[in-house]
């Protein structure tokens, strides 16, 4: 099954169980670029489930657009989980019920000791609660960390969602 074909069918998931809550999800994104967002409306129907997204890829576009502290950035950089949880409250500000954050470095060049190339943080948060945030380490070329992001988000969204019917 190609990445294209598994991220349709996580996202059908994702929308499943988002239509039973009556729940929509916004999304912050820097590193996919939009392909989060692009992967849900690429969905017939997902207006009832998608409430919508920010592209956030320049750091000032993180601090009008979401929200995000300058501090943060100059002090954690925009690769990290203070950041990634600022974009997520920032998301559900604009509105939606659940949010998905994600920054990371996408490559091929922009890596550090630190943060290499593939260091992607993603975050949940639920209206409501504290926001989660994992650290994630992809291999592959610009493409392939990208679309290995957007899989992860939606299958970590979709634990969260499993996880909150329990």
């Amino acid at each position: 099954m190609s990445f294209k074909q598994e991220m349709t069918l996580t996202a059908e998931s994702v929308s499943q169980l988002l239509l039973k809550k009556n729940w929509q999800l916004v999304t912050a994104e820097s590193c996919t670029g939009g392909l989060i967002g692009a992967v849900c409306t690429n969905l017939a129907g997902s207006s009832a489930w998608f409430f919508g997204g920010v592209i956030s890829y320049a750091n000032e576009a993180k601090e009008r657009g979401l929200g995000v502290k300058s501090d943060t950035l100059k002090n954690y950089g925009a690769v990290s989980e203070q950041t990634v949880e600022q974009m997520c409250a920032g998301a559900l500000r604009l509105g939606g019920d659940v949010a998905i954050a994600v920054s990371g470095v996408a490559g091929p060049s922009g890596g550090t000791q630190d943060k290499p190339v593939g260091c992607v943080y993603i975050g949940w948060q639920m209206k409501g609660k504290s926001p989660q945030v994992q650290r994630f380490q992809f291999a592959g070329n610009r493409e392939a960390i990208r679309e290995a992001t957007v899989l992860a988000a939606l299958d970590g969204l979709i634990e969260r969602l499993t996880a909150d019917e329990k």
